[in-house]
Parts: C-alpha cells; structure tokens; sequence
C-alpha cells in the first residue's frame, strides 16, 4: 500500500515512498486490509464522510484538513464495515415512523452510541467544532 500524501507533506512523502521497501510493502499488503496507520477505507467513503462533516461545519478549506484528520482517526481503530454500519446507525438514529423503528432498537443505540463518542474524540483531537471549543 502507498501512503497517503497531504498536499503540505507530498514533498516529504514522496523521499519517504522511494525509501520503503518492496518487501515492506507486500508485508503491508498481506496484512487483511488493515496497515500500521489504521484500516483501509475505500476513497470513496473518505470523500463522502469529509463532504458530510464539512456540510455540518462548514465549508472553510482548513475543515478539508481537519475532516480529513477525523476520518483518518476513525480509520486507525474501527474496520470499515463497522464504520457503515455504526454511522449508518448514527445518522438515522432521530428517524421517525415506522421506517425508523430499526435504529431505535437496543443494537442500534449502542452502535449509535460507539460511533459517536469516536466522532467526538476525532473532532476534539482534529480541532473540529464543538467537541474542539468544549475541550480549550
């Protein structure tokens, strides 16, 4: 797997890919999708966590940065499908109706619950935010 670069840290990450080593990164590979740096999550999912979290505050450049910072956290300790599964609980969790009967079950708020309180530790330590403010 080669590593992410950050548009601050390409310089630097680019000296860093060409001292790795291929065994180091067929070791990486082998490693079930999960690397010394977290889980591996899919661009895509990336994108649409970054996108959400800067729709909820706001849409200044720096946030690019500090959203991408949470995902990165969140990344690092929950799987990937855990992650869908608990932000999926997370965001439907006020759902009215019948419709939203299934996230209103014992299951589906305690994965509300984890997913949350992990949303809060990555904003506080990326400085997004509320969680950012109440910890200063």
């Amino acid at each position: 797997m080669i590593p992410r670069c950050r548009a601050l840290r390409a310089l630097a990450c680019v000296t860093f890919v060409s001292l790795v080593s291929p065994l180091a990164l067929a070791a990486d590979a082998g490693a079930g999708g999960a690397s010394a740096h977290g889980h591996d999550y899919p661009t895509q999912g990336r994108v649409e966590y970054v996108l959400g979290c800067m729709d909820d505050n706001g849409h200044d450049f720096v946030n690019v940065y500090k959203c991408s910072c949470a995902i990165d956290r969140i990344a690092a300790v929950l799987p990937y499908d855990d992650f869908v599964e608990q932000s999926t609980f997370s965001k439907y969790a006020t759902l009215g109706g019948e419709g939203g009967a299934e996230f209103r079950v014992d299951r589906a708020k305690a994965q509300t619950k984890k997913f949350r309180a992990l949303q809060s530790d990555a904003y506080r330590a990326c400085g997004i935010g509320h969680a950012a403010a109440a910890s200063k």
